[in-house]
């Protein structure tokens, strides 16, 4: 589809929309509903959950918007390059959000754990504060918070799960370059395989967790080494679903042929989306589960 006359030449500015405001209702309503369940009040869960649905409702209204706009041809070029580095300044910022999580982990690794035994010229600390401690990775901290635990093994399921997300990233690869070479059946069963594995990914996590919450005692509670790792591996899953819905979303428009070799960012954000959440996981499995 050609795009108007009017787009080749001035740049695109959206009209007024309600959206932005939904979606600011629908974040205070998940966060005081969420403080409130954690409070204990009962309602604060479907306060926090009423949130949650106002949030979707704000997607897939917003999204929907912006899909008619590109459809329609109003977007031109100078338009694309405002979304490409739109994308790249959000996943230079997830990159820094799992940067600090990463950060808390090898401090308490490298740092805590050597001064809590005495290290870095501190003996007041082991001979006086925490008599005798040594320091063990994986660690519940001196006080032995949320008592003994066993730790994560790199082996099974995260192994199981490695392999799952590098097989994803080559799958959505080949959808690309299916989707350049015009070849749509090509696109969409790829992606199609690429969903799966994401999919199948969080249900492996979930029975992880199920497995160390009951027979390896390893909580939240569990000091540092639990935290850190519910942290880190919770908020990564959450992306990981993230991801697999926006995977469905360009799948379904794929069917619907919205997309051309030439012009098909919003594949591309995804895939770039993707990419990352493959490479965190590789940082994961390699400092929370191996070493």
């Amino acid at each position: 589809m050609s795009a108007p006359a009017h787009a080749a030449n001035h740049y695109y500015i959206p009209n007024g929309t309600h959206w932005p405001i939904i979606g600011s209702v629908g974040l205070f309503t998940t966060a005081v509903g969420g403080a409130l369940w954690l409070e204990g009040h009962g309602f604060g869960g479907y306060l926090c959950l009423l949130g949650m649905i106002i949030i979707l409702l704000m997607m897939f209204g917003w999204f929907g918007t912006v899909i008619r706009e590109s459809l329609s041809g109003t977007y031109n070029d100078q338009v694309d390059r405002s979304f490409r580095w739109g994308m790249t300044f959000f996943i230079f910022s997830e990159v820094m959000f799992f940067g600090a999580f990463f950060g808390a982990l090898f401090f308490a690794r490298v740092f805590v754990e050597n001064w809590l035994a005495g290290g870095s010229n501190n003996l007041f600390t082991n001979l006086l504060l925490w008599k005798g401690y040594e320091p063990v990775w994986p660690s519940n901290g001196p006080g032995n918070v949320g008592g003994s635990f066993e730790g994560m093994s790199a082996v099974g399921i995260a192994a199981i799960n490695t392999l799952i997300l590098l097989s994803s990233g080559l799958t959505v690869t080949i959808a690309h370059w299916g989707l350049k070479e015009g070849n749509r059946k090509k696109l969409c069963w790829f992606l199609l395989f690429t969903i799966i594995l994401g999919f199948s990914f969080v249900a492996l996590q979930a029975h992880e967790y199920i497995e160390a919450y009951t027979t390896q005692n390893l909580t939240l509670g569990s000091g540092i080494y639990g935290s850190t790792f519910f942290m880190l591996t919770g908020f990564h899953g959450l992306h990981v679903t993230i991801g697999a819905i926006m995977l469905t979303v360009i799948l379904l428009r794929s069917l619907k042929g919205h997309f051309t070799p030439q012009h098909h960012f919003a594949f591309e954000a995804v895939t770039w989306y993707w990419h990352f959440v493959d490479v965190v996981w590789l940082g994961l499995f390699i400092f929370v589960y191996w070493l």
